[in-house]
């Protein structure tokens, strides 16, 4: 089954929690704090594997979830980190953030790896906290939460020349004459529903990689057929190879066929449009074929076009020279814009409060996640734990901009799914 889109719910690894623990020894009364901190939680990390050639492994994935980091101790004993969890994609596999829809990662080499939820950090012990002023503090930290995604995983095939054209036009054909590559072969529309790929290799050593993509209709760039996925495997490619039906089997119009591809492409992406196009008239042992041919190359006269007959096996030799020319001058282009990808600088004033406030019928709702990780890490039920808690919101400006709205002491103030009163 070639799989090639998937969602995905990721669960990186929440740290493992830190100890309050003191030292208790015979002869040492003043032993003093020896709580160790939590193991870091376990990050996600997605990893190419040039064997894959689906994301069929992914497909009943539904959630991936990391391990907890280990638990701190006493005696200054740390808690082990968590593995990590390292998930296999096929090269040319994109990932991106299905909230914002922007690009995560687009891995096209083997072994190429990227973290995409990175596990939470572990919490310190009671010893971490321990100072000249306070040297024996009572509290400690909780693990950091892991980081949650919900991501989607796409993937477009790694080729050279795409072969691309209306339905049995005979891109497949084309590509199991020229390469070792057995595509489903039949005289009906939509033969081809998934890409396939072929190594094309010339007499003088050079290859390229070729993809026959399924067959594009009227409509495709909006969902009709299999437009999407035609498309979306179009993209990696470096030039477009556009068969033609020249000989007009089945009562087709050449130039009409070219006109209708070419909007839908224009209709779907700019880069697409902009690739390198060389056009295939194939069937050229129809009658009829000349006289067609003629009549495009008067409509389109800057167009390469390359005649050939697939039935015949004819014709080959000068259009795959040709096509390892030109990707010998093609350089390296990316698939997607720097904006288009999560990472994509965001310039923030210096004076940007880490949180939010607003009144949900009588409830201050106070939002932000500096403030939600750091109440996830405390411990409520430790006094100085509480005490620290309430010192980090006052000095983030909490209480400040509470007074600034409006708000009045007893007043209830909820953070995450917890509700607390305001008071001094």
């Amino acid at each position: 089954m070639f799989v090639d889109e998937t969602i995905i719910k990721l669960i990186a690894g929440k740290g493992g929690d830190g100890c309050t623990s003191f030292r208790r020894e015979k002869y040492v009364p003043m032993g003093g704090p020896d709580g160790g901190n939590g193991g870091k939680g376990g990050d996600i990390i997605f990893e190419v594997d040039k064997g894959l050639k689906t994301l069929i492994d992914l497909r009943y994935k539904k959630i991936i979830k990391a391990d907890k980091g280990v638990n701190g101790k006493g005696s200054t004993r740390n808690g082990a980190n968590a593995e990590d969890i390292i998930i296999k994609v096929p090269e040319g596999t994109t990932i991106y953030d299905a909230d914002t829809n922007l690009v995560i990662a687009d891995l096209t080499k083997d072994k190429e790896s990227i973290i995409v939820a990175h596990g939470g950090r572990g919490g310190r012990g009671n010893k971490a906290f321990a100072t000249h002023s306070e040297p024996a503090p009572k509290f400690s930290e909780l693990g950091a939460p892991g980081e949650e995604k919900l991501i989607k995983c796409e993937l477009k095939v790694m080729a050279d020349v795409g072969l691309i054209g209306m339905p049995s036009v005979g891109k497949s054909t084309i590509l199991s004459l020229i390469s070792a590559s057995k595509p489903k072969i039949g005289a009906y529309h939509f033969t081809t529903l998934n890409p396939n790929l072929g190594v094309v290799n010339l007499q003088d050593g050079r290859n390229f990689v070729m993809a026959d993509l399924p067959g594009l209709i009227e409509g495709a760039s909006s969902g009709a057929g299999l437009g999407h996925k035609f498309l979306r495997h179009a993209m990696r490619t470096k030039i477009l190879a556009h068969v033609i039906d020249m000989g007009a089997f089945e009562g087709r119009n050449p130039i009409e066929d070219y006109k209708k591809i070419r909007n839908e492409i224009e209709s779907y992406s700019e880069k697409l449009n902009n690739k390198k196009e060389i056009v295939i008239a194939n069937k050229m042992d129809l009658e009829g074929a000349e006289k067609n041919l003629k009549e495009f190359k008067n409509v389109y006269p800057d167009l390469p076009v390359f005649e050939i007959s697939a039935l015949h096996h004819t014709g080959f030799d000068d259009l795959l020279f040709f096509l390892a020319d030109t990707l010998d001058t093609l350089e390296e282009e990316n698939l997607y814009q720097e904006e288009e990808y999560e990472s994509y600088i965001v310039y923030k004033f210096q004076n940007e409060r880490p949180f939010t406030i607003r009144n949900d019928e009588g409830v201050w709702v106070l939002e932000g996640k500096e403030i939600e990780d750091l109440f996830k890490m405390t411990r409520f039920t430790e006094d100085e734990a509480v005490l620290r808690f309430a010192r980090k919101l006052k000095g983030m400006g909490v209480e400040e901009e509470l007074e600034r709205l409006g708000a009045k002491r007893g007043d209830e103030v909820q953070i995450l799914d917890y509700i607390f009163e305001f008071k001094e």
